[in-house]
């Protein structure tokens, strides 16, 4: 199943609709750093979650902690863009542990990733949105609880797909 996703900052989930925030427009093609959230079908590969935070999410997708170290490689001429990596790291990242709980719990979503191409987004994410659903940087962003309730029924396959 996908996760609709339309413009106007709602998301469909079978037949329940919510409200997500996204990034300041939607484009077809995404560069890194537009904050921009790119149209597309992008499949939910894995969870990561803050587990001083949350516990272990009710999902069928693979799951992983967060840990003070983790990071997202943002720097497009780095070998290791739009990949996971820890601290001390040599380019430009992204902090997976935060303090605002936005990232508290993250599903990674297949975009740019088989393989990455260097300048066309890193880090787009689903998480969790703020309580005002303030623009984000790129990523899709659901209330915590309507998040929760996604990941319940998430599977292997699912996506979130972003529609123009």
């Amino acid at each position: 199943m996908d996760l609709i996703v339309t413009p106007g900052g709602l998301a469909r989930w079978g037949g329940w609709t919510m409200r997500c925030a996204l990034g300041r427009g939607v484009v077809r093609a995404k560069r890194e750093g537009d904050g921009c959230t790119p149209v597309g079908r992008w499949p939910m590969r894995r969870v990561m979650v803050r587990r001083d935070r949350l516990g272990a999410p009710a999902t069928w997708l693979p799951v992983a902690p967060i840990g003070r170290n983790h990071l997202w490689c943002d720097d497009p001429g780095h070998a290791r863009y739009n990949r996971p990596v820890r601290a001390p790291f040599p380019a430009s990242t992204e902090a997976l542990w935060r303090d605002d709980g936005v990232y508290d719990l993250i599903v990674v979503l297949g975009h740019n990733d088989a393989p990455p191409r260097r300048g066309h987004g890193s880090a787009v994410f689903l998480h969790v949105a703020t309580p005002g659903y303030s623009a984000t940087a790129g990523c899709v962003a659901l209330a915590r609880r309507d998040l929760l309730r996604v990941l319940r029924g998430a599977r292997p396959g699912d996506a979130v797909t972003v529609l123009a």
